[in-house]
């Protein structure tokens, strides 16, 4: 498959979004993280070919947020979720989309939840992965925010210090690193725009805690979860689920914080399998465990 690698930039709110699509039918953003670098492609460039076969009349919308990637950069003038969250849907409107399920990676789940509980009728079913929208108690997981003032900080970031970002925190492997998304990660962390936002908190949008809102989720959702992910662990993903009226949890072992990425077989097919059912998510119907004797990737 060729991947669209420039996309199209469609402009909403006063920004252009880089937007990727692939396919046809019907429509299913993927929304991604918010580390340094980060873009929709860097996040699910493994992901893609897998989800395609496991997905079959799909139309998989990749959207890079403003501030990330190919898209614009606009200070934010809500908190976090709030401020992606209304040029999501500035965009869903401008696709003439009114309603799509979401794959999320981490920033872009919360973003998601929130979407669906502000605008129910936006939100089919969600995918989300590695997602810390409110405090649920527990032990804190990593600072993102600490991360970042390191990369930023000293000298600035160079491809070492961001190959050690993502060997650290994001893959549970290491030594499966692949250095072209090291590569791609720091050209989209050093811009104009992403060195001038780098450590400035207030611009990227500040804290926002969804924890009232959680229960107006009435979306199905399905947090696929990685085993030794460090900034949310399976503690807080439990948490998580239980405070959601319909939600289900599954997770990948020998993977941390992008298992889309370490593990991208085998998260398309518990992707695909929750997608394509039209039933809830309960106790009675769970997708089947993922054990590590089964991963094919």
């Amino acid at each position: 498959m060729t991947a669209p690698t420039t996309g199209t930039r469609h402009t909403v709110l006063g920004a252009a979004l880089r937007v990727r699509t692939i396919g046809e039918g019907t429509p299913t953003v993927l929304l991604h993280g918010g580390g340094p670098g980060c873009s929709a492609w860097t996040d699910f460039a493994a992901l893609v070919p897998e989800l395609v076969p496991a997905l079959p009349g799909r139309r998989l919308i990749l959207v890079d947020l403003p501030q990330y990637g190919g898209s614009d950069a606009p200070r934010a003038d809500l908190p976090l979720f709030s401020f992606h969250a209304r040029y999501v849907i500035a965009l869903l409107d401008d696709l003439g989309i009114r309603r799509a399920d979401f794959v999320c990676q981490s920033l872009g789940g919360s973003v998601a939840l929130l979407i669906a509980a502000r605008e129910p009728h936006r939100a089919g079913r969600i995918v989300l992965t590695g997602s810390r929208p409110a405090d649920l108690g527990g032990a804190p997981g990593v600072s993102g925010a600490a991360i970042r003032a390191a990369y930023y900080g000293g000298d600035g970031p160079t491809p070492d210090k961001m190959r050690d970002l993502i060997r650290d925190h994001e893959w549970n492997d290491p030594a499966m690193v692949p250095e072209s998304t090291v590569f791609e990660r720091f050209r989209n962390s050093v811009t104009v725009d992403a060195l001038a936002l780098g450590t400035d908190a207030e611009a990227r949008g500040l804290p926002e805690d969804l924890g009232p809102l959680l229960g107006d989720v009435t979306a199905p959702v399905l947090l696929l979860w990685g085993s030794a992910d460090p900034f949310a662990g399976v503690g807080y993903a439990s948490r998580l689920a239980a405070a959601l009226p319909a939600a289900a949890l599954e997770v990948l072992p020998g993977t941390a914080h992008h298992p889309q990425e370490e593990r991208p077989r085998d998260y398309a097919r518990l992707a695909g399998a929750f997608l394509n059912d039209s039933r809830p998510p309960s106790p009675d119907s769970r997708l089947a465990p993922v054990e590590a004797a089964r991963c094919e990737s």
